[in-house]
């Protein structure tokens, strides 16, 4: 045998790279519930083998981004116990969270991201550009939570940012929806400015209370939509 010959190493990160995209994808709806995920598909589509695809498919199943049905996985329609379910979450964490990152504000450079977020959510608003205020939404909560220094908190962050981020693509096309958005974006970011710990687990636990009534309307849309069709295409 010989010796010299060393093994050839996998590209690092490249089941994270594959993760990402998918979680991303299935965020933003370009991956909707009921659309099946197969690995030689995807590794196809994604020019990659089907290995980082298997382990990102895994890590997905396991926080309950996608289910398994048949010799594949599917990405479910969240029902009402798995949203009550995320929001539970979110009320325990988020307002946790950010006194834990106001704590770790030294000056207005720290708070940069966020401020730029805002800025870009305003001027996505004025133009009524959707899609635009949900990517300037995400920064900003990015931007905060990267200011968690608990790791084990921002972990647990991060295993439902995918749902949250599905989440907002239903709420936020209601322009009443990115409204209230952005009044709690800016209420959060003035107590982050004012150092304030208090103020800024207040203003999170009413931005949180507003994106679940919206997102409790969005869902009561869809389901007289769906009942309309399902009528209209009645024999």
């Amino acid at each position: 045998m010989n010796t010299s010959i060393k093994p050839l190493e996998r590209p690092a990160g490249l089941a994270d790279r594959v993760y990402n995209q998918l979680r991303d994808n299935i965020g933003s709806h370009q991956i909707r519930p009921g659309e099946r995920l197969q690995e030689v598909s995807l590794a196809a589509q994604l020019g990659v083998s089907r290995t980082p695809v298997r382990e990102a498919l895994a890590r997905l199943e396991s926080e309950g981004m996608i289910v398994v049905e048949g010799r594949g996985f599917v990405v479910p329609e969240l029902t009402d116990a798995d949203i009550a379910e995320i929001y539970e979450l979110r009320f325990l964490l988020e307002p946790a969270a950010v006194r834990c990152a106001v704590a770790e504000v030294t000056g207005p450079g720290d708070l940069a991201s966020m401020s730029s977020a805002i800025d870009d959510a305003i001027a996505a608003e004025k133009i009524d550009d959707f899609r635009a205020f949900l990517e300037a939404n995400s920064r900003f909560h990015n931007a905060w939570r990267a200011l968690v220094p608990n790791r084990r908190m921002s972990k647990l962050l991060d295993q439902y940012v995918g749902h949250v981020r599905f989440l907002r693509v239903l709420t936020l096309g209601d322009p009443a929806a990115r409204k209230a958005a952005l009044t709690g974006m800016k209420n959060i970011h003035s107590a982050f400015k004012k150092r304030d710990a208090d103020a800024a687990a207040t203003a999170m636990h009413k931005h949180l209370e507003a994106a679940r009534l919206y997102l409790v309307k969005a869902i009561e849309q869809i389901d007289l939509e769906k009942a309309a069709e399902q009528r209209a295409t009645a024999p």
